[in-house]
């Protein structure tokens, strides 16, 4: 049997790890923090400012493809963030088994950047939004996976999510 991985993605202050771990709890699916899979390297890269590179970005991939696979072998569904800014990165992400669906969560970078000021005890400093915003490549046609504006409470969010899932076979009555 095939299992559903969703990767919440999205430049830095989008809400994913909000959205995502709402998600998961309503789905009762099992919830990873993309972060979590940044190596310390890569973590002090972005609390200095410095914008990842590819080379940076591909072992972090490579981390999380390795969490969803054993989830799938476990027989679970998941949901995980992850930028996955590029198409090439969400290619990477779907090497895993099961089937890789992407939720771009998007807002503008008025309402980014506000966010990300009132975070407090977060690595990534504001800095890095426009290198973030010039980096995303918007979700293909032909890609698993929809955009979901973040202008409203993470419930009303998390609820356009389940309708769009719904509409699009994810999930199942």
């Amino acid at each position: 049997m095939s299992h559903e991985h969703l990767i919440v993605m999205g430049v830095c202050g989008s809400g994913k790890t909000t959205v995502a771990r709402a998600l998961a709890a309503k789905l009762n699916w099992d919830f990873a923090e993309g972060d979590d899979f940044h190596s310390q390297a890569n973590r002090d890269k972005m609390r200095a400012g410095i914008p990842l590179t590819d080379d940076d970005r591909w072992p972090w991939l490579d981390t999380i493809v390795e969490w969803t696979a054993q989830e799938d072998g476990a027989g679970k569904n998941t949901v995980v963030t992850c930028s996955a800014l590029k198409r090439s990165y969400r290619d990477r992400l779907r090497r895993a088994p099961g089937r890789t669906f992407f939720v771009h969560l998007t807002g503008s970078p008025e309402l980014l950047a506000q966010r990300m000021a009132g975070r407090t005890g977060h690595y990534m400093p504001t800095s890095l939004l426009p290198s973030q915003l010039a980096t995303l490549e918007e979700l293909g046609a032909e890609e698993p996976g929809f955009a979901v504006g973040i202008d409203a409470r993470t419930e009303g969010i998390v609820a356009r999510i389940e309708q769009k899932l719904h509409e699009v076979g994810v999930l199942k009555e």
